[in-house]
């Protein structure tokens, strides 16, 4: 889907959730894994929510950067977290895990979150900051509750070596059926998207499954971006999140 155009002209950016188009639910529970630009869709996601009056929580089952911001909770109880939301109309929650990160919620913490009436996007991956990534055997940390998966790629990946764009390299190259100094192309990331071994892994059938290519921020980007899109064709809905209107 070009999120940048409408009648072959180019347009202002909608909606996000108009434009991922994720199923309507009173309490959605959002997962982001991959690589590339998890966080700020999380991000564009909760403000979306809460500017319409949805108050979402947003949290982690792996690791998130803290931040230093009214409504992000620190080793928070529920209570806490419940007032913030009243006051805020959003949170951003999780455990000290030091070094300027927060990891998962304790287990009665947590489990509270889920069973509220709110949406819950949760940060369910780690990439190292780097743009794109090949899960390990214990990747990723969807929670079972999940309704929707968001599988993030960055657009700075391609046309960089393996080695010097993914989280686990050595991983992604096997997978893939090349050198870790080879260079990652668009179909590898179509690959990877369609693979129930990488950006599908452990996406549950009832689970809506979105493909995410993001960083999007120059031309040959959205270019690059349209091409997975052509690879990808109609076996999954894949979303362009970026500026190409501004081009």
């Amino acid at each position: 889907m070009d999120v940048g155009m409408q009648n072959g002209k180019r347009t202002g950016r909608p909606p996000l959730l108009e434009t991922l188009q994720i199923k309507q639910s009173d309490s959605p529970r959002i997962a982001a894994v991959g690589a590339g630009g998890k966080t700020t869709v999380l991000k564009m996601l909760a403000a979306e929510y809460q500017r319409a009056g949805r108050k979402p929580v947003v949290t982690t089952t792996t690791h998130m950067l803290k931040e230093d911001l009214k409504y992000f909770l620190v080793n928070p109880s529920y209570a806490q977290i419940v007032s913030v939301l009243e006051q805020e109309g959003c949170v951003f929650a999780g455990n000290d895990a030091k070094q300027g990160r927060i990891q998962m919620l304790s287990r009665d913490v947590w489990e509270a979150v889920l069973d509220m009436p709110n949406p819950v996007l949760v940060e369910a991956d780690g990439a190292r900051m780097l743009p794109a990534k090949f899960p390990a055997a214990h990747e990723p940390a969807l929670p079972p509750q999940t309704t929707c998966v968001l599988s993030v790629y960055g657009m700075h990946a391609v046309g960089q070596a393996i080695q010097d764009a993914c989280f686990r390299p050595g991983q992604m190259a096997g997978f893939l059926g090349k050198y870790t100094t080879d260079i990652l192309r668009p179909k590898d990331i179509a690959r990877l998207a369609q693979s129930p071994c990488a950006g599908k892994k452990g996406v549950g059938d009832r689970m809506q499954y979105i493909v995410v290519l993001s960083q999007v921020d120059s031309p040959q980007h959205y270019e690059t971006a349209l091409e997975i899109c052509r690879e990808i064709g109609q076996d999954e809905q894949a979303v362009i999140i970026g500026l190409p209107y501004r081009f």
